[in-house]
């Protein structure tokens, strides 16, 4: 499985996260499966977005979309995100 994380401050969250799920058939389109969000308990406006994909070229195809980019515009991004592809190496839950 691999997955895209990003990371980036936004000036709402809750405007932010309308277009996020709003862009969400566009994550589906390139083969994710799922996401978590996470936010900083210092500063709720900066998040962690975790989307997993079966593959890593449909990670890669979703980072490169031309759509993301407008949306992080529309939803309040106020700075360039931080994103890493990555394959799960492994995972448990405790």
């Amino acid at each position: 499985m691999a997955k895209a994380i990003v990371q980036h401050h936004v000036r709402d969250y809750d405007a932010w996260y309308a277009v996020f799920i709003e862009h969400g058939d566009v994550r589906r389109r390139h083969g994710a499966t799922g996401h978590s969000v996470s936010r900083s308990v210092a500063d709720p406006n900066s998040i962690v977005i975790v989307s997993d994909f079966a593959t890593v070229e449909g990670a890669q195809a979703f980072i490169q979309d031309p759509s993301l980019g407008e949306a992080m515009e529309r939803a309040g991004v106020d700075g360039p995100p931080q994103v890493w592809i990555v394959e799960e190496s492994d995972a448990q839950a405790y």
